[in-house]
C-alpha cells in the first residue's frame, strides 16, 4: 500500500471535527482513550530504552493482535491471495524508482551503509552513508515506508501470461514512518507499522470483479469487529492536471468503482467526491465513527496506475503484445496498531469474546463450614483440570486464586475478561460452573459437560457474546 501525504499516514487516525449522525455508544463508565484502556487491560507498553512510538506488545495484546492477525490471512486466502513475506529493508533506488523517495523522504528514516555511520570504524572514521572504504555509499539501504514496491518485483519475478492473471500477494508486513515524537501516541501513531495488506496484479477487464471481492471482504469483516460503517466514498480525480495516468484510464476505473458500489452497496450510503484521489488513481474508502463520533477510514481500495509504469509491470495479452498491469492494493484491517486502538475505544474495552485476551477467567471459592470448622474448598484439581480442558480447545482462560472473591472480580473487570466463572463445591457437585457475563450482566450456569463445545464454538464463529 503506498504511503499517503506526508504527516498524516493512513494508518494514524483522522480526528476532523464529530461529523452529524448517530454516534457508537461504547460501554457504559469506560476509557475512551485506548492508551488508558491499555493500561488497564495491560494491552501495550512502552521503554525509554527501546523509543517511543515503539510500543511493546504484551501477552494480552499479542492475544488480540495474534487473532487479528489470523483473521486477515483467512479472509487473504478465501479471497485468492498467495502470502508472500519480503525484508524490511530496501535499497534507496528502489524507493526512488517507486516515487516514495522523492515525495515521502522527509517521513523516512536516514539511508543505512554497510559500512556504518559517524564513529563505527575502530579509528571513530566514515561518515553517515559510507562504505567499508570510507566512501560514500551511492545506493544504501532504507527501512521501507509502504510494501508495494517489494510485492512489484515478486510480480517482476516471472514472465506473465494474461492466463495468469489476476495474482494476488498478501503479507502482514512492517513499514516504518521517522514520526516526530510530538506526534506519537499509544498505538494510532508509531513509528514501525504491521500493516495487513494485499497487491492485486490484473487485467484491466478484471477491476471491477477484484473491487467487487475486496469491498464484500471488508464489510464482512467490519460486521465481525462490530464496526458500523458510516458511508463509502468513491474517491475521484478532479479537472486539475495533477493525476496519473491518461484520463480515459482514469475514467473505465472509476466506473468500475462507482458499479461495485451500486451492486454491493446495497442500504449503506456512498457518495462520489472530486479531488479525493490519490494522484496515481481512484479508490473507495470506508468511512466510519470511531468512539468519540470523529470520521475516519478504516479500510480503503486503491487503483494505482503509478507502480505499474514506473517498474514496467507488464502481461503477455493474447494478442501476444505486452500490455501493462492494474494493480489494486487492498487490505482487510489495516495497521494492526490501528485496529487495535480503534477497537479498544469502540468496544470501551470489551471486545468480542473471540477477540477477548482473557476469555474465560476461573475463580475458585470457598464453600461453607462443614461443620468440623473448617470451609468446604473448590478442589484444586477440579480448578486445573477444567483450565486444563478450556485451553486444549484453543480458549484463553486465566485461573485467579488469590484473595477474596469481590477483589478478584474486580480485577477481572477491570482486565475486561469475556467471562467470569465462579466454581465452588456446590458448583463442583452439581457439574456446572457459575458464568457470568460482565458486559451485559446475564448469568447462568452451565454444565460442565457442555461448557468447553460452547465456547469453543463462539471463539471459532467468532462471535461478539457468548450466548448463556
Amino acid at each position: 500500500m503506498n504511503v499517503p501525504a506526508p504527516r498524516r499516514p493512513a494508518e494514524a487516525p483522522h480526528r476532523p471535527e464529530p461529523v452529524e449522525g448517530r454516534r457508537p455508544e461504547p460501554v457504559e463508565g469506560a476509557a475512551l482513550d485506548h492508551r488508558d484502556l491499555g493500561r488497564e487491560m495491560r494491552i501495550f507498553d512502552s521503554s525509554p530504552l527501546v523509543g517511543p512510538g515503539l510500543p511493546l506488545w504484551l501477552p494480552a495484546g499479542a492475544a488480540v493482535r495474534y487473532e487479528l492477525e489470523q483473521y486477515a490471512r483467512e479472509v487473504a486466502l478465501r479471497t485468492g491471495c498467495e502470502p508472500v513475506y519480503s525484508p524490511v529493508l530496501g535499497k534507496r533506488s528502489l524507493f526512488e524508482r517507486s516515487g516514495h523517495w522523492a515525495k515521502f523522504a522527509d517521513d523516512m528514516f536516514p539511508p543505512m551503509s554497510l559500512g556504518g555511520a559517524v564513529g563505527s570504524g575502530p579509528d571513530g572514521s566514515g561518515p553517515v552513508g559510507s562504505g567499508p572504504d570510507g566512501e560514500p555509499d551511492a545506493d544504501p539501504l532504507v527501512l521501507r515506508p509502504a510494501n508495494c514496491p517489494h510485492h512489484a518485483q515478486i510480480y517482476a519475478s516471472e514472465p506473465r501470461s494474461y492466463r495468469d492473471l489476476p495474482v494476488r500477494y498478501s503479507e502482514i508486513g512492517s513499514m516504518f514512518r521517522a514520526e516526530r515524537s510530538g506526534v506519537l501516541s499509544g498505538l494510532s501513531r508509531v513509528r514501525q507499522i504491521s500493516l495487513d495488506d494485499v497487491h492485486v496484479f490484473c487485467r484491466p477487464d478484471q477491476v471491477e470483479a477484484e473491487v467487487r471481492t475486496a469491498v464484500v471482504a471488508i464489510l464482512e469483516v467490519l460486521d465481525t469487529l462490530g464496526i458500523e460503517v458510516s458511508y463509502l466514498r468513491l474517491s475521484c480525480r478532479d479537472d486539475s492536471d495533477k493525476w496519473l495516468g491518461a484520463p480515459g484510464q482514469w475514467a473505465a476505473a472509476e466506473e468500475a468503482l462507482r458499479a461495485v458500489l451500486q451492486d454491493v452497496a446495497a442500504g449503506l450510503d456512498w457518495r462520489a467526491e472530486a479531488g479525493e484521489a490519490a494522484f496515481y488513481g481512484p479508490k473507495i474508502d470506508v468511512q466510519v465513527l470511531d468512539a468519540r463520533g470523529h470520521e475516519e477510514s478504516v479500510a480503503t481500495v486503491q487503483i494505482d496506475f503509478n507502480q505499474p509504469e514506473r517498474f514496467d509491470l507488464a502481461y503477455v495479452a493474447a494478442s501476444g503484445e505486452r500490455e501493462r498491469v492494474v494493480m489494486i492494493h487492498r487490505g482487510t484491517l489495516g495497521a494492526m496498531e490501528r485496529m487495535v486502538a480503534f477497537l479498544l475505544e469502540r468496544h470501551g474495552g470489551r471486545l468480542p469474546f473471540w477477540l477477548a485476551p482473557v476469555q474465560v477467567c476461573l475463580l475458585p471459592v470457598s464453600g461453607p463450614s462443614n461443620g468440623s470448622g473448617r470451609r468446604g474448598e473448590a478442589g484444586a484439581d477440579d480448578v486445573d483440570e477444567l483450565a486444563a480442558d478450556l485451553r486444549g480447545r484453543g480458549l484463553r482462560v486465566r485461573v485467579e486464586r488469590d484473595g477474596s472473591l469481590g477483589n478478584r472480580v474486580r480485577l477481572s473487570r477491570q482486565r475486561r475478561d469475556a467471562l467470569l466463572g465462579v466454581l465452588g463445591p456446590r458448583e463442583v457437585e452439581a457439574g456446572v460452573l457459575a458464568v457470568t457475563d460482565p458486559a451485559s450482566g446475564a448469568k447462568a450456569s452451565v454444565p460442565l459437560a457442555e461448557l468447553g463445545d460452547r465456547l469453543a464454538a463462539a471463539a471459532r464463529e467468532r462471535v461478539r457474546r457468548v450466548e448463556l
